[in-house]
């Protein structure tokens, strides 16, 4: 599959060295260009390389949104227009400063990519694990039971089981969480599942209690 990540940090860097392991093609980008990501692609191996986000966007059959929430609005807009895109975000008002919408709860992150993205078909995932377990605890082959959960949320069903099969090749569990509305609140940081490994089954009975 060929996968477009924008950002390159610790979660977008993991991500993007994840998927070039198992087989996909990556096209990587990030705010400072081409030239800033040699050392990622190094790591990565053949299958990744260094684009600019334009060059990102427009490559993915699947996009990795891996930036500040206060960056959403600088995404070429157009260039994700159907493409299935994993927001990875978190809204942390120390780092984005306050947003109205988000403080008052009216709206969750992934919503508001939303509305910078209206062509997209958008899915939470990625976002509630560390980067180091994400980048080391994979059981791929292992039960589904021996996996630590990966959480999604979203409104296109067909997007969801794409994105879960993804997360199934690096072997984690995929756990849906429900709608972007719904689901994604289940999964922002102050919730009980953010930031807390879990096994599948931990992680199903945690979102039923």
């Amino acid at each position: 599959m060929r996968i477009g990540i924008v950002g390159s940090g610790k979660i977008g860097g993991t991500l993007t060295e994840l998927f070039a392991r198992q087989g996909h093609e990556v096209t990587v980008a990030n705010s400072r260009g081409p030239e800033a990501l040699a050392e990622l692609v190094e790591r990565a191996g053949d299958n990744a390389h260094a684009g600019t986000v334009a060059d990102a966007a427009s490559f993915g059959d699947v996009v990795v949104v891996a930036i500040p929430v206060a960056a959403y609005d600088t995404l070429p807009s157009g260039r994700f227009d159907g493409k299935v895109v994993i927001d990875t975000g978190n809204y942390y008002p120390s780092r984005d400063g306050e947003i109205d919408v988000l403080e008052s709860d009216e709206t969750t992150s992934t919503e508001l990519l939303g509305e910078s993205l209206p062509g997209a078909r958008l899915v939470k995932a990625f976002n509630t694990m560390n980067y180091v377990p994400l980048g080391n605890e994979g059981r791929p082959g292992q039960p589904r039971g021996e996996r630590l959960a990966i959480f999604i949320a979203g409104d296109d069903r067909d997007a969801k089981e794409l994105v879960s099969g993804l997360i199934d090749e690096l072997g984690f569990a995929p756990v849906d969480t429900g709608t972007l509305a719904e689901g994604g609140r289940r999964q922002q940081p102050g919730a009980p599942i953010y930031n807390n490994p879990l096994r599948a089954d931990e992680a199903e009975a945690a979102l039923s209690s």
